[in-house]
């Protein structure tokens, strides 16, 4: 079956990472999957929230927005609206929860790093760009701040992707806006590096989705995710690729 982009079942959209799009930011980069555009910063404060003061731990939290000129009709600023939406509220917990789970936190230190996600072109997947772009981002903005013979605060590789069933009922990998809108069954997942899982969000949309078809959207999340992160690997470095998973004084398994 081909797809409304020409793409295989199993195909990610061309995905390119932009390191440093950003001047004043400990780390930043622009993410591109498809037409999906999502800037991701990390920035880092010496200060942590009230609940961490005094305890020798960090902290790390998301902000996620989407700009009015990001969709084919204009989007209001929720700032004008007063509120944030239900759907950006959970949106940058997902972000927030995924990055916390690779971050040693001890490590990290009394500070806080803050990750401001905002998508400027949305085609779907925003969400999932969003996690794989803020770690890219968090492993650049730590590795100008952690000397190096002090433990890394990265613990492993993250990234996320979307998979779903489409309109003719095959499981299909990274959707784009028009399949996501068709999809018969969609979900978000994010994984390490060591091939744990994360975060899983499925729904089925226009029908129950069957536990074979469930195993073959985690087949397709799994393979799409190891592309993502041996790219990311490709992005950072090897220098800064030896530096994740490492610890002090011991030698870094793989």
């Amino acid at each position: 079956m081909k797809r409304i982009d020409g793409r295989a079942a199993d195909e990610l959209r061309r995905v390119k990472i932009t390191k440093y799009f950003q001047r004043y930011p400990a780390g930043s980069v622009l993410i591109e999957m498809g037409n999906t555009k999502v800037i991701c910063a990390a920035s880092v404060e010496e200060r942590v929230p009230v609940f961490q003061r005094g305890t020798g731990i960090g902290w790390l939290r998301a902000e996620y927005a989407l700009l009015p000129s990001a969709t084919a009709e204009r989007t209001p600023r929720e700032a004008a609206r007063g509120r944030q939406s239900g759907r950006t509220q959970e949106i940058q917990r997902l972000i927030g929860r995924s990055l916390r789970s690779v971050l040693d936190l001890k490590a990290l230190g009394e500070r806080s790093v803050i990750l401001d996600c905002d998508v400027i072109q949305a085609d779907g997947g925003t969400r999932t760009a969003a996690v794989t772009g803020s770690f890219v981002a968090l492993a650049l903005a730590l590795d100008g701040l952690i000397p190096p013979e002090q433990t890394f605060p990265v613990k492993d590789f993250l990234a996320a992707v979307s998979v779903g069933v489409s309109a003719a009922g095959e499981p299909i990998l990274d959707l784009c806006y028009e399949e996501d809108r068709q999809a018969i069954a969609d979900m978000n997942v994010a994984m390490t590096g060591s091939g744990e899982f994360v975060e899983i969000q499925g729904t089925g949309e226009g029908r129950p989705f069957s536990r074979s078809e469930g195993d073959a959207l985690f087949r397709l999340a799994e393979e799409g995710i190891d592309r993502l992160i041996a790219y990311e690997k490709d992005i950072l470095g090897q220098a800064l690729d030896w530096r994740i998973g490492a610890v002090k004084g011991r030698e870094k398994r793989r």
